[in-house]
């Protein structure tokens, strides 16, 4: 039994598109970071970090968006979310995803001339490739998400960032890309600045 704790829009995006992606059955518990509800007591006792995303699989703790990525793409291999077999790739995998965690989601608190920098970064690294290995992974879903909240905020223009901006476009048109953002929608954004 999966069961994931997620606030719309934060980090968890990526975790829930991935859920979507493998079709396995969970259950989901919005927080509210308006109310704080991450910091309550009962989420403490199960993520001490006070963070999502937060899955908890048949009871046990995994917590942070590469870690529950990696967790999803190897539990259901048949989504094809993981160039398993290929050790070169599944290298690639890990080092976008080393990459965003490192690079991209720290800059967004270092102001907006860092963030548009490492985009840029992120840029010249998809090279004009469709995906950031052969075939769609979950390196492009935790890429996205990212800059789903860039261009939320900041409204780059596409020829800024073609790369990325077409990147963004084919991952929009992904059924389960749509139905998270359906439902994150419904449930509403409530996102620190």
């Amino acid at each position: 039994m999966l069961t994931f704790y997620m606030a719309p829009g934060s980090s968890a995006m990526a975790t829930h598109i991935a859920l979507h992606e493998i079709g396995a059955p969970f259950e989901r518990r919005p927080l509210s970071f308006d109310k704080r509800e991450q910091h309550s007591p009962e989420f403490l006792a199960i993520n001490p970090e006070g963070k999502v995303p937060t899955l908890l699989v048949d009871g046990r703790v995994l917590t942070e968006v590469a870690g529950t990525l990696w967790y999803l793409a190897r539990r259901h291999p048949e989504a094809g979310l993981l160039p398993a077999g290929d050790i070169e790739a599944e290298a690639r995998v890990l080092s976008w995803m080393s990459f965003i965690a490192s690079t991209i989601q720290p800059a967004r608190r270092q102001g907006v001339a860092r963030w548009r920098e490492v985009f840029g970064l992120a840029e010249q690294r998809l090279g004009g490739r469709e995906w950031t290995v052969d075939r769609y992974s979950i390196a492009d879903i935790h890429l996205f998400r990212l800059f789903w909240r860039f261009v939320d905020s900041e409204h780059p223009a596409p020829s800024e960032f073609p790369g990325l901006s077409s990147h963004y476009d084919r991952i929009m048109a992904r059924p389960a890309v749509q139905r998270t953002i359906e439902i994150e929608k419904a449930i509403g954004y409530q996102l620190p600045q």
